[in-house]
């Protein structure tokens, strides 16, 4: 069987890599008299590129400031942190777009690794609420959650953005936001790519990023149509991680998601806004 080492190995299962002799290696049923000596193991394939694609700890939605962690958030920032030193992973960069939401999100982190921490921009999530004044007769925004009298949930507040964004998406028309979808689009996956470039062979780095560009960099990673992008976006945990490989087939993303480090048994730390 071959070996799993930390985050960033690659191992064989079903078919040993390439340039080895399978029929070098023992066959389902075979006796060990017409086998022969036992091989060595396959051998595991050498360290690759990891990118850890965080999503932003929960941010105060509804309050006037909604750039800054709420409470909540502040804890799902410890429990990230917490996570990545019970992996024991050694990180080699640390990324931020350059909102409090991200920084704040990866401050614990930084804190305990000591690796250098980088501020790009491309990293920040879309400007909803330009999005929203374009394409929404709403009058909810990110920091204003009433219409009048009443208050809507975030739940209501998601249905009113996902139509703006397939809005955003898919508009011809001249007069567009600051940041047009395509524009958006390869931001996103350019800032992947770049960091992806910089990496030596078994490096890793971790991206504190916001669910929108999550959402962009797996629409490409999957091929998926860009009307996906707002199924993605609405499920991205807060403090939620994916990974990102570049191997010999180029960057692949092989895990979505994870949360477990958020669900704890005195109750979950899960939210999606």
């Amino acid at each position: 069987m071959p070996r799993l080492g930390r985050i960033g190995w690659l191992s064989y299962r079903d078919e040993p890599p390439r340039g080895l002799d399978p029929a070098s290696y023992p066959q389902r049923g075979s006796s060990a008299e017409s086998r022969g000596p036992a091989p060595a193991p396959w051998p595991t394939v050498l360290l690759v590129p990891t990118v850890l694609l965080v999503r932003h700890a929960q941010a105060s939605f509804g309050t006037g400031e909604y750039d800054a962690l709420s409470p909540g958030g502040v804890v799902q920032a410890d429990a990230l942190a917490a996570e990545i030193v019970r992996r024991e992973l050694r990180l080699d960069r640390i990324v931020s777009g350059t909102l409090a939401r991200q920084r704040d999100t990866i401050a614990p982190l930084t804190a305990l690794s000591g690796a250098p921490m980088t501020i790009d921009r491309r990293w920040n999530e879309y400007d909803a609420d330009d999005i929203l004044d374009r394409y929404s007769d709403s009058s909810v925004r990110l920091g204003r959650r009433s219409t009048g009298a009443s208050r809507i949930t975030t739940q209501e507040f998601q249905v009113v953005l996902e139509e703006a964004l397939l809005s955003w998406i898919s508009s011809t028309e001249p007069a567009q936001p600051a940041e047009p979808w395509p524009v958006f689009y390869e931001r996103a996956n350019t800032a992947l790519d770049d960091l992806v470039g910089e990496l030596d062979r078994g490096q890793t780095a971790l991206v504190c990023t916001s669910g929108g560009v999550l959402a962009a960099i797996c629409l490409r990673l999957l091929g998926a149509p860009d009307h996906t992008f707002v199924r993605f976006n609405r499920v991205t945990v807060n403090a939620g991680i994916t990974k990102v490989i570049n191997g010999s087939r180029g960057t692949t993303m092989v895990s979505f998601n994870e949360h477990g480090h958020l669900e704890k048994p005195g109750g979950s730390l899960v939210t999606y806004r």
